[in-house]
């Protein structure tokens, strides 16, 4: 186990991916050695110390690559010190509220409760009409969610810094 550390993502229209890359410039800028990847590029976390794995919500679930990631590595990333994160929410307030308190969809809770990670959080997403379907419009007027980018920079890179602490502390113990 090196002392890498894996950012995958699965993202729909890249919003996800851009989250992805900003906790990766974190890393980075705090000295690790940093891989940001899809997580349908991933096919085994054994090369890194910590693995940080996000997907973008879409009708409360994650998006079929993360999920399979999160499945297929379920042994390896128990061994790990590992990060979730979910995109989503395009509503002013407070993200997790938002999703009734759900970090992680309903499905994947038994995976997330055996691999327990450091964290889990619930980052504002971002609606972007060009990259849309039609169909994706549609759902997204009937569910009244409005249009428009509510990804939190700060908040990300807040909690990217706390990766980062974290993961040098266990290197100094």
């Amino acid at each position: 186990m090196g002392d890498r550390i894996l950012v995958a993502y699965a993202t729909k229209h890249g919003a996800t991916g851009e989250i992805a890359e900003k906790i990766g410039q974190v890393l980075r800028q705090s000295g690790m050695s940093v891989d940001v990847l899809p997580a349908r590029d991933v096919s085994d976390v054994a090369a890194y110390k910590a693995v940080v794995l996000g997907s973008a919500l879409y009708i409360g679930r994650w998006l079929k690559d993360a999920a399979k990631s999160l499945e297929a590595n379920e042994k390896a990333l128990a061994e790990r010190q590992v990060w979730l994160f979910s995109s989503g929410p395009t509503e002013e307030g407070d993200p997790v509220q938002l999703l009734e308190g759900k970090l992680v969809p309903e499905a994947l809770q038994p995976i997330v409760d055996r691999i327990r990670p450091r964290d889990v959080t619930v980052f504002h997403g971002y609606n972007n009409a060009d990259k849309m379907s039609g169909f994706e419009k549609w759902m997204i007027k009937r569910v009244k969610a409005p249009m428009g980018d509510f990804r939190d920079w700060e908040a990300i890179a807040s909690w990217a810094a706390g990766i980062a602490s974290h993961v040098r502390q266990t290197e100094t113990h």
